[in-house]
Formats: C-alpha cells, structure tokens, sequence
C-alpha cells in the first residue's frame, strides 16, 4: 500500500491528482491538500465519476510547517508530491524531514519578497535528507524535468559527450483571452521579467530580459507548429544540467512568445502593476501583482477553450564515437485532448504528468536513494518509457535545422 499526499490543488495538482488515481494500484490511497479545501474537494469528486477512485481532502497552510507536521502525523504519507508555490519548497521539505517522508516538487525555491531562483537553497538540504534516510527529488516538471529526462538519456544512449544543448519550449496553443498566464501568474511574470542567464564555457553570461529591445531571439521551425520566434530565456534546469552533464560547454533555453503576450507584459511592467514589492493603496498595504493576479483567468480555467499544441524538447550537439552529431528529442501535447482526458490545457498537463512518474519511480523503488537529487541524476530509461504510456509520447530525430551560434 503506497499513500501520496498532493500538497496544491491548481491546475497541476489537478493533473497529478487524475493522473495517479489512473494508476491506483501503485498510489493505493491518494491524499489532496490545499488552502483552499473546496478545490481539493472538487477534484475528489471528478477523480470518484471519471475512475471511482475516491480521494481524502485536506486544507493545509503550507507556509507553516507546524500545520504540515500536523497534516503529515495525520496522514502518514510515504511521499509528498509538492505542486503549491515555489516559496513554500523549503516550509514543505523540513515537514517532511520532521515526519520521515519523501518529497517530489516540479520547480525550484525562490523566496516570495525576490524575483530569483536558484536551486541552492534545497541543494542545502542534502545532508539533512541523507541522514534521514530519506530521498528528495526536484524539478520533475516537464522543464523542469522532462527536459532533464531527455539531457540524461541522450547522454546514456547517444553521445559519448554532448557539447551543446538548446531547450525550446514553444507554446502554439490558443486560448482566446487577450492576455492570460498558463501557470500561475505571480510566477510566471516573475520568471519571464528577469535578466536572460546560459552557460557558455565555464560560466554565465547574461543578457537582456525579453522584454527589452537587445533580447535575443531567433525564429525557429518547430515540429507541427512550424516557425515561431523563440527568446532565451534563463530556466533552472540549465543550473542543474551544468553539473551532471558531462562535457557541456553550452546550454541556452528558449520560449516562444507572440508580441500581443509580450506588448501586454512591457505595459503592465512600465505601469508597476508587475511589482513584487507591498505599496499603500487607500490605507492597505497590496501586492501588485497578486492584485493583478486576482484579475487575470485562473491557469486551470483556460482548458476548456484551448486549442492547439505544446512542442518542448531539445537539440542536442555531440560525439559518439569519434563522430558529431545533432540530435533532437521532443514531445507534442495538444491542449484539446489533455482537457478531454483531465480537464486541463496542455501546459499544465506536461507538467502534472511527469510529477506523477517521478512519484511512481520512487514508489516502485526504480528511484531510489538518500539525499537531494536532480532528475537527471537518476536513471531515465523506465521514465522514459512512462512517457510513451501516460500522454506524453516523444521522438527522436536527427536534426537538420539551423539554431544560433
């Protein structure tokens, strides 16, 4: 019998939720926790009609970690599926460590009052987790996550080395708002608003943010989405990837974004409703973009209109054998058949799926260990095989295609 707690109910905690109650003869007794209990609730009772698979609910402040110990003494998990924000990773791993249970995340630390993330707040805790005897697996998004998957099978199966690696995220969907974020929006805005960083020869070099007029972008020609301008954009999986990939002397992450996102964004920045600072607002101290936030489509909500697809994968440059090669690795994931299958967009959907598999690699014990791990750390092959099995099927193809020097 393997109890999983979900710490979040948005539109991941929704996809992690479904997609575990499809495998309930590994997660055996599914618990969901949240703030807001009634959208645990209203998962629960769609997880029972579509699988009659009954979920326990929860409300949960995961920003305290006497509620959590409270929860988790309560609950007795074996893992902790973390899918809330990413400033209440480092509240949600002492809970664990206090009770003895293992954790999964699909996103780094950042701290709430500063727009950064890095993973070394959580790599901190790797004596801790060792001690314990107990394994924390971070970053098992998609990319997060996937990407990482792919970064370690190409180097266990195609290269001898990989010199360069591009991660391309591309977003061809439609959701027919003017202006609507696909996770959360105070994270999003966060992330997409911060100086440009990669890797190149040994260290970081910076460039502007996307939104300024020097940023850099190409256009790139996608599979099935066809050509979209594609910005680097800095993304914690490079941080990781740096230190496990051996050779690297590269590696760059581009998003594609169309210029309505983008125009939208530069005015919502030059106005400072995208401020992460408290100001005074008729005698109350407000978050700007918290209260931007609250105007904004709820992530989950966008599904139901969606259309198009998602193509994430990575281009890789290597030797094997004495030989250079390029090769690129992607998956395709329509928004359509992700709401028809859990009533989610595709964003959210590659990002709830793999939170699912990393959970049953660790369940199953394929994954396992003690300490704090990057996925890339651990064996991709079963995971790889998930993929194919649970929504997310990828490819690999020789690569033809021209990307910037």
């Amino acid at each position: 019998m393997s109890r999983v707690l979900i710490i979040g109910a948005g539109g991941v905690g929704n996809v992690v939720a479904k997609k575990c109650a499809q495998h309930n003869e590994v997660f055996t007794d599914i618990w969901l926790a949240s703030r807001t209990v009634s959208k645990c609730d209203a998962i629960a009772q769609e997880v029972d009609k579509l699988y009659g698979v009954k979920i326990s609910t929860a409300p949960v402040d995961a920003d305290q970690v006497p509620k959590l110990v409270e929860l988790l003494n309560r609950v007795k998990p074996e893992l902790v599926i973390n899918v809330a924000l990413p400033y209440q990773d480092l509240t949600i791993m002492d809970a664990c460590l206090e009770c003895g249970v293992h954790y999964l995340d699909t996103a780094n630390y950042e701290p709430e009052d500063t727009a950064h993330f890095e993973y070394s707040w959580q790599w901190a805790y790797q004596d801790k987790f060792r001690e314990k005897g107990l394994m924390a697996v971070l970053g098992c998004g998609f990319d997060p996550g996937v990407t990482n998957i792919f970064c370690a099978w190409a180097q266990k199966h195609l290269y001898d080395s990989i010199e360069t690696i591009d991660i391309l995220d591309c977003n061809a969907g439609d959701h027919g708002h003017p202006f609507a974020t696909n996770f959360n929006p105070e994270i999003n805005i966060r992330e997409v608003t911060q100086t440009v960083r990669h890797w190149h020869d040994g260290e970081w070099i910076e460039t502007p943010a996307i939104l300024n007029d020097d940023c850099v972008h190409f256009t790139f020609d996608y599979p099935v989405a066809g050509p979209r301008e594609s910005y680097m954009l800095y993304h914690e999986e490079m941080e990781s990837l740096v230190k496990h990939i051996k050779g690297l002397k590269r590696i760059r992450f581009w998003m594609t974004f169309g210029q309505p996102y983008l125009t939208h964004l530069k005015v919502l920045e030059n106005v400072g409703i995208t401020r992460i600072d408290e100001v005074e607002y008729e005698g109350q101290k407000i978050v700007p973009i918290r209260f931007l936030k609250a105007l904004l489509p709820d992530p989950g909500s966008l599904g139901s209109n969606y259309s198009g697809k998602t193509v994430i994968g990575c281009v890789f440059k290597g030797e094997k054998d004495g030989v250079q090669q390029q090769k690129y690795i992607y998956n395709i994931c329509d928004h359509a058949e992700a709401y028809q299958e859990v009533q989610s967009q595709a964003v959210s959907y590659t990002t709830g799926v793999p939170a699912m598999i990393g959970a049953m690699m660790m369940l199953k014990g394929i994954w396992k260990g003690q300490g704090v791990f990057n996925v890339e750390q651990l064996d991709p092959d079963t995971f790889m095989d998930e993929l194919n099995k649970n929504g997310l099927p990828w490819q690999v193809i020789d690569f033809e295609g021209e990307l910037p020097e």
